[in-house]
């Protein structure tokens, strides 16, 4: 199916920057957030954005004016009404997604696809709250969106071969490479690297180093871009907390036991940059 125009629900790190790729893409966007007040924040900061890309040379302004003219931002879910994929990406707590899905199954038309942006939730929980499963996949992104270039596109049981196809059409469109992955708790990335994470924090908390050392040395001798102590805060310790959850569950592997430190940090709000403090300071 031909894919015009896109539906985000969530205003985000993730929806907005998962928005800002469609709209430069050339696909029309409707943004739906919790209040519209939101939802123009969120518009406002993806024009900050693209002015910075024009700044840099990376964007023309006609790029910027035509990308920002094919977004429009709502705290309405019925205007997505008309949408031909919708992708949310709102809190990763599965009751929250399979009410939303149910609601986007009695919104959107019947040819409609409805994605997922979960990094770890089991698909098929909410394919099951739509009256056709086939039309659904994950398409997740990896943050930030308009950066990275990967994007798995999730098989549940249910999905047909032309959703897929649709959603893999869609992310290289979007100038992404798309993995096609099973339904399975962390797909093929946050299944490999949450461990890793996982288990930095152990070393620190053994104090085999410091967060600092640990961090200098995986960029160093492995030739990460960053280190893991820095990536937990960019992905937001309350996120890491919930994807490692999810993985134990699934699979009960000790590795993908929390740490109990990343758990105190959650319970004191100390999420990483979103909070401003996390394994290391962002305040100054």
């Amino acid at each position: 199916m031909a894919i015009t125009r896109v539906g985000i629900v969530g205003s985000g790190i993730m929806g907005s920057g998962i928005a800002e790729t469609a709209a430069t893409s050339g696909f029309e966007v409707v943004l739906r957030s919790r209040s519209q007040a939101t939802a123009d924040a969120t518009l406002a900061a993806m024009e900050k954005s693209l002015a910075k890309q024009v700044e840099r040379g990376k964007k023309t302004e006609e790029e910027r004016d035509a990308a920002l003219g094919r977004v429009s931002g709502t705290d309405d879910l019925g205007a997505l009404a008309g949408c031909d994929l919708v992708i949310e990406s709102v809190v990763e707590d599965l009751a929250v997604k399979k009410e939303l899905f149910a609601e986007l199954d009695r919104i959107t038309g019947d040819d409609a696809i409805l994605a997922t942006n979960t990094s770890t939730l089991p698909v098929i929980e909410m394919a099951m709250q739509t009256a056709d499963p086939a039309k659904v996949c994950g398409i997740h992104f990896f943050n930030p969106a308009p950066v990275m270039s990967l994007v798995e596109v999730v098989r549940p049981l249910t999905a047909s071969d032309a959703t897929i196809e649709a959603a893999r059409q869609f992310a290289e469109a979007c100038g992404k490479t798309p993995v096609e992955v099973k339904d399975q708790a962390g797909f093929i990335v946050n299944a490999l690297l949450f461990p890793y994470l996982n288990n930095a924090i152990r070393l620190h908390e053994q104090g085999v180093a410091s967060i600092e050392d640990i961090d200098a040395a995986m960029k160093g001798g492995c030739g990460f871009p960053m280190g893991p102590f820095a990536l937990l805060d960019l992905v937001g310790l309350d996120t890491s907390l919930a994807i490692l959850d999810a993985l134990y569950d699934e699979f009960r592997d000790p590795n993908y036991a929390a740490m109990p430190l990343l758990r105190r940090m959650v319970s004191a709000n100390q999420l990483g940059r979103k909070s401003g403090q996390g394994f290391l300071d962002y305040r100054k």
